[in-house]
């Protein structure tokens, strides 16, 4: 109450962003992020100063390609924004180009991507970043401007994502966090590595309030010598391949409590190319000498490197499949396209088990959290989707799929398939905000259906609580949760049997 008194609720809301560990009290390394605001001077860290640039070392100069976010396809842009207000959307507006178009790296710091000695097989993934983050330790809060020092092996991560904007988090408020990844491909001197990254960005800063920018996710792949010498490829990238890839979330208030706008959206292009393989930034003659790193005619040397002859790799499918899963362990069981889910079901004689979502369900924003049920999409792939009861009757009598409502609706008006739009409106003529379960037959028919939002509360409730028969507890399992989702599938297999048998 003193600090409300002293600072008003604006004054507190700054303090307590700074205020990392709610001790009441700054300590100089949490006042760093206003220090390094007002005098424009960020120390040295003690990473960059043990990390002295090897005089023999070579450089990765790295490009940053951006277009900002497609306004028109939020959501809040069919109403023209009405009620919210210019400075809520104005460091969103205003980032229209990456804070760093180019910056040369070390390649040694490129080293946090080389594999752990237990991890060399071709597509067994490895965390760069673990996850700290799961369905029981909750989210980081949202009242918060500056990321924290980036430590380890997140600081190349941070310095690479630092291009785009200047205030990335490496470690996103929802689970999963962190940056997996697994080998592609071997050679006798080099290793092409897969990862996926998931981070966000703070837009605003004081007096603003936040804005969250959350990519579904950031990945990429990078060719490097295994003793991290040398860089021969490297590129990072989100992906916009599906017509929303952006989650956005603003406070409205000076407080962790305060309202908070939710939204979604398309970015065109988000990436980091390396130029060329890296080089020395030093060249030396067969005697050890320096020499000129331009030729007598005064043009830059040219390197020749030795091409490389892969004696193991798998697709680059393959192996964003096992970091997916590695993240999402619900995807141990295959999410297909919409339209390929129903083709798949004909042939194999299956039932469709169909999420429809406003958001996603499989990149690490929280689909629909600060809406009705908070995070209800999140609650359901990391609780009764990734239990192996599930996974296996999914497994084994459903063919699965998940899509956008957006996605549907765009579906729904394509004339020139009436199968696939037929679907489409099956699907949608079910659909409740934020996210319904379905299942039907191949055909399209719905035989069975429950939200997510009635889903969570009835398995919140004590069993003898239940009203409804169809969702009644099993004893077989502890987790109500599992019990009732198992309780929904097996009920629309029982629907389903006269077709089945036909």
């Amino acid at each position: 109450e003193l600090a409300l008194k002293s600072l008003g609720s604006e004054g507190l809301f700054l303090f307590s962003s700074l205020d990392t560990n709610k001790d009441l009290y700054l300590s100089p390394e949490e006042f760093k992020p206003i220090a390094e605001k007002l005098t424009g001077v960020a120390p040295i860290s003690d990473f960059e100063e043990e990390e002295t640039p090897d005089p023999s070392g070579e450089t990765l100069s790295v490009v940053a390609k951006f277009q900002p976010l497609v306004m028109e396809t939020m959501t809040k842009s069919k109403d023209g924004f009405l009620g919210i207000s210019d400075v809520a959307l104005s460091g969103l507006r205003n980032w229209t180009a990456p804070a760093a178009p180019m910056s040369v790296l070390l390649a040694r710091q490129f080293k946090a991507f080389l594999p752990p000695k237990n991890k060399l097989d071709l597509g067994d993934p490895w965390w760069i970043i673990p996850s700290e983050l799961n369905i029981f330790t909750g989210y980081l809060s949202n009242n918060r401007f500056y990321p924290p020092p980036p430590k380890g092996k997140e600081i190349i991560i941070h310095r690479l994502l630092s291009m785009f904007h200047p205030r990335p988090f490496v470690k996103t408020r929802f689970a999963p966090q962190g940056a997996v990844a697994c080998i592609q491909a071997i050679s006798t001197f080099y290793y092409t590595i897969a990862f996926r990254i998931h981070a966000e960005f703070q837009l605003n800063e004081p007096p603003d309030f936040p804005f969250w920018f959350s990519p579904g996710q950031f990945t990429g792949h990078i060719i490097l010598s295994k003793d991290s010498s040398h860089v021969r490829e490297f590129k990072l990238f989100v992906p916009n391949n599906r017509s929303l890839n952006v989650d956005m979330e603003w406070l409205y208030g000076a407080s962790e409590s305060s309202n908070m706008e939710v939204d979604i959206g398309y970015l065109p292009q988000m990436e980091l190319e390396s130029t060329g393989p890296s080089v020395p930034s030093v060249i030396h003659d067969e005697n050890g000498n320096v020499i000129d790193s331009r030729d007598p005619s005064g043009e830059p040397i040219q390197f020749v490197f030795e091409e490389i002859t892969w004696q193991q790799e798998i697709p680059w499918e393959e192996a964003a499949q096992k970091l997916e899963v590695a993240m999402y362990p619900f995807k141990k069981v295959s999410y297909l396209p919409f339209t390929q889910a129903f083709e798949r079901a004909k042939a194999e004689k299956k039932l469709v088990h169909s999420i429809l979502l406003w958001g996603a369900l499989d990149d690490h924003k929280p689909v629909s959290a600060s809406l009705p049920v908070p995070g209800s999409g999140r609650t359901l792939r990391e609780t009764v989707l990734e239990s192996s009861p599930i996974l296996s009757l999914l497994n084994e009598s459903f063919v699965s799929s998940w899509s956008l409502v957006k996605e549907l609706e765009e579906l729904q008006t394509n004339r020139e398939n009436e199968f696939y739009s037929k679907l489409a409106d099956l699907h949608l003529e079910k659909y409740n905000f934020p996210v319904e379960m379905i299942i039907c037959l191949p055909n399209g028919t719905v035989v069975h259906h429950i939200n997510a939002n009635y889903f969570l509360d009835i398995t919140s409730m004590k069993p003898e609580d239940v009203e409804s028969s169809i969702f009644s507890f099993s004893t077989n399992f502890e987790d109500p949760s599992t019990a009732t989702y198992l309780q929904f599938l097996k009920e629309g297999l029982q629907r389903a049997k006269p077709y089945l048998q036909t």
